[in-house]
């Protein structure tokens, strides 16, 4: 269950791919924008994104809290790139924390209330908060900024087992 240096263990690898998944579904809520959303993806899944967004955040902080923990036995990226590896999976995590913390902005910014999984966590108050709004307006960039990154690590991902021919992918395979 615990990470080592030569791979990442069963709940690093649960969280990864388990967030992996709900991380791929917030960012089909990007489709929303065509035809206004008047499509499956806008008018099946999409419902869902504050919920999921919701969910995301306690995973990750969840994550965060044992990546820390197995921070000493964990598998290291090594070379010349590895200050780039490091700031890369900083960028996605800073990135994965700040997307639901923004939406909640948005959220209680608009006076909107928050609703999760059907159970109103905090009442509607139709009170619109400026500098709550103002935070939430990152919300929409940082989607784009965390779809690069996404993009950006899984094309590294691959470029190892497919280029490079290394265990690189393997670690968090399986």
């Amino acid at each position: 269950m615990n990470d080592s240096a030569q791979r990442y263990g069963g709940i690093s690898r649960l969280l990864h791919w388990a967030m992996a998944l709900l991380i791929g579904w917030q960012l089909l809520k990007l489709g929303d924008r065509i035809n206004d959303g008047e499509h499956w993806i806008g008018q099946t899944l999409v419902p869902w994104h504050v919920s999921i967004g919701s969910l995301l955040l306690i995973l990750i902080g969840v994550r965060l809290l044992w990546a820390l923990s197995q921070r000493q036995q964990r598998p290291q990226p090594v070379g010349p790139t590895a200050p780039l590896v490091k700031a890369g999976h900083g960028l996605l995590y800073a990135s994965m924390l700040l997307m639901p913390l923004t939406g909640l902005c948005v959220m209680l910014g608009n006076g909107y209330g928050l609703k999760v999984f059907g159970v109103q966590l905090l009442a509607k108050t139709g009170l619109k908060t400026d500098w709550l709004i103002s935070l939430g307006n990152l919300h929409s960039p940082l989607a784009w900024l965390l779809l690069a990154l996404v993009v950006g690590h899984i094309g590294a991902a691959l470029f190892h087992h497919f280029v490079k021919k290394d265990d690189t992918l393997k670690r968090m395979a399986g």
